[in-house]
């Protein structure tokens, strides 16, 4: 299992969502469970892509943040989620 750090900012209209430490893994929301679930999805198609092209995933950077945030908290992948779907 690989643990990276998640960022949640509310802004107008719903939520902005990314993962500070997975470059290309962002989206947003209505509202915050709804961006926990389409964060978790983007992290999941983020990683298959990587592996498909023969890329190695990023390495966890638990020192990663983002002052703007409004919270920051872990989203754990585990490799195994990609055949599982």
């Amino acid at each position: 299992m690989l643990t990276y750090k998640a960022m949640y900012k509310f802004v107008e209209g719903g939520v902005h969502a990314e993962a500070l430490d997975f470059p290309g893994v962002i989206t947003c929301a209505e509202n915050l469970p709804e961006a926990r679930r389409l964060l978790a999805s983007a992290l999941v198609d983020m990683a298959e892509t990587c592996l498909l092209l023969g890329e190695s995933l990023p390495r966890p950077d638990a020192t990663r943040t983002d002052p703007q945030a409004d919270i920051e908290e872990p989203i754990y992948f585990m490799r195994k989620m990609l055949w599982e779907y």
